[in-house]
């Protein structure tokens, strides 16, 4: 484990992180209690994912540290399995279960979902 990559990842999920602090904070003065911040950094999280990764792979050949500071640094800091993960037992816990399942269920199917079609973008490129 090299050092350099150790902080390529750690820039990368500084930026990440706090990109999804902008979103959580700016979704929350229009969306109230619901965490759409959580939903869209998701879903972006997993198209991104799969664009790069599909990319990576055949079209756009990046580096393994670009990568790194891509896929695990950046998008490791932005899109939230522990939040989502709180946010949802909270809602359950809290009797609210329509609104925990919905949370549940956007975040995990749209996200896979988005994933699959960043893929797919870069497949039909090729």
């Amino acid at each position: 484990m090299k050092l350099s990559r150790i902080l390529i990842v750690g820039l990368g999920g500084f930026l990440g992180a706090a990109l999804r602090y902008i979103i959580s904070s700016v979704t929350a003065k229009y969306f109230g209690d619901f965490p759409i911040g959580t939903l869209i950094v998701n879903v972006a999280g997993g198209f991104i994912m799969g664009l790069i990764m599909e990319a990576s792979n055949s079209i756009w050949p990046i580096s393994t540290d670009v990568r790194l500071f891509l896929t695990t640094g950046i998008l490791g800091g932005l899109t939230t399995f522990s939040t989502f993960s709180y946010e949802t037992v909270s809602f359950l816990s809290e009797g609210e279960y329509l609104v925990g399942g919905l949370n549940a269920g956007l975040n995990l199917s749209l996200a896979l979902f988005a994933c699959w079609l960043g893929r797919l973008v870069v497949i039909k490129v090729v």
